[in-house]
């Protein structure tokens, strides 16, 4: 079973090999609404526009709210403060974690109904567990930056997440919070992580430093990366090869 919905202001699909409910699917696009009614940053009534507003004090804030900053505020320190959830205007954006903490708590949903196969996509984005439909390893690929109609590379992940920050769709919308990076020197870099969280949060700091993003990947435990620069060449981490489909 497949399904597809625009939530978030992107398609999320859900496979769901032999399932014969839709019902998890469902629950799992549900939390996927309610994540994007509280954190969305566009939507006037979200929890979080009413935070930048200063509508909302502190100590109302809700579980998830704080949940999603305590875990920025540990990215920040992790990554150097490469990653901050703080912009430049001083509001807050926790786009960047939020994505992969969703997809990630959505697939928690889904195991916990007593699925083992399934793969939740958001944005090209995702998070894989057990065999496709066809009951081989899921394929993943990693869309060309230069060209959306090619992928580069197909990924055979396994239980994984694998995560892309880069310029190809939304522009560049990832800044160095401490100005030192040529962010225009990267297009695009891949993470694959044993879980979609770490590998989108950690995907959107390796970017923001720029060509010393790959180098963070490496020497970083739990993760491998695929970085492409402007110029459309590849740098990989030591054991990404082990994640590349064979034929």
């Amino acid at each position: 079973m497949r399904s597809v919905a625009m939530i978030m202001g992107m398609p999320i699909t859900i496979e769901l090999p032999g399932a014969t409910t839709d019902a998890p699917i469902e629950a799992a696009f549900g939390y996927f609404r309610s994540v994007d009614a509280r954190f969305s940053p566009y939507k006037h009534d979200s929890e979080l526009a009413a935070i930048n507003r200063g509508d909302l004090p502190e100590w109302a804030w809700s579980a998830e709210m704080r949940e999603v900053l305590a875990r920025a505020e540990t990215t920040r320190w992790e990554t150097h403060g490469h990653f901050n959830v703080r912009r430049p205007d001083g509001a807050l954006d926790p786009s960047g974690l939020v994505k992969g903490w969703a997809i990630r708590n959505a697939a928690q949903l889904i195991a916990a109904s007593g699925y083992a196969d399934y793969l939740v996509d958001a944005g090209g984005d995702m998070q894989c567990a057990g065999r496709s439909a066809a009951g081989s390893p899921w394929r993943i690929g990693i869309r060309n930056p230069f060209d959306a109609r090619q992928s580069i590379k197909t990924l055979e992940p396994g239980d994984a997440g694998v995560a892309t920050s880069g310029t190809s769709i939304r522009g560049q919308h990832i800044y160095d919070p401490h100005q030192s990076a040529d962010l225009g020197e990267l297009v695009s870099i891949t993470v694959i992580a044993r879980d979609i969280y770490d590998a989108d949060r950690f995907a959107t700091a390796a970017f923001a430093m720029g060509r010393d993003g790959i180098g963070f990947i490496e020497t970083t435990d739990g993760l491998e990366g695929y970085a492409v620069d402007r110029h459309g060449f590849a740098t990989m981490t030591s054991g990404f090869k082990d994640f590349v489909a064979k034929c």
